[in-house]
């Protein structure tokens, strides 16, 4: 099997992703970029976007499958099937600290060549610093960006973040 034959590695990630946030007691959530092919409450999707919480606690007949999130939740009190395909899931992440990955957007159609947008997770304080990116985000610009120049006299320095 050669690289491009393989299968995608997003439904890999959502699920240790997921599996990560159950046992260290987080909540977790999906973002989802909405299309015809998605199954979700349409009186809940703002800008086109829809966030998910997939905890053991919110959903029942969980499964995350290689194509498929499925489940069962209410809304508002009133029980709806979910179902979103995988390529459709543009982040999962931890509601408490915002730590997750990022995916990037699915192309609309084989001729866009926009480059896909950022994204802001709502209702998480400083998601954008917590949430890593699968690929860096690509640039129309003939020039790649400068990186940060740190101050006169001073060593750059790595943060940890726990």
């Amino acid at each position: 099997m050669q690289a491009l034959d393989s299968t995608s590695t997003r439904p890999y990630l959502i699920r240790a992703l997921y599996e990560w946030c159950t046992d260290n007691g987080l909540t977790p959530y999906v973002a989802v970029l909405v299309d015809d092919s998605v199954q979700v409450p349409r009186e809940y999707v703002k800008d086109g976007e829809i966030v998910l919480n997939i905890s053991f606690d919110a959903t029942s007949s969980l499964k995350l499958g290689n194509d498929f999130i499925e489940f069962k939740a209410r809304f508002a009190g009133t029980p709806r099937e979910i179902l979103v395909p995988i390529g459709r899931v543009i982040a999962i992440y931890a509601r408490e600290n915002g730590q997750g990955m990022a995916f990037p957007s699915p192309v609309a159609s084989a001729s866009t060549d926009e480059p896909a947008k950022p994204f802001a997770l709502a209702g998480v304080p400083d998601a954008s610093s917590k949430v890593v990116p699968l690929s860096p985000a690509e640039s129309s610009d003939d020039e790649p960006p400068e990186p940060p120049r740190p101050a006169s006299g001073s060593r750059p320095a790595l943060k940890r973040i726990k």
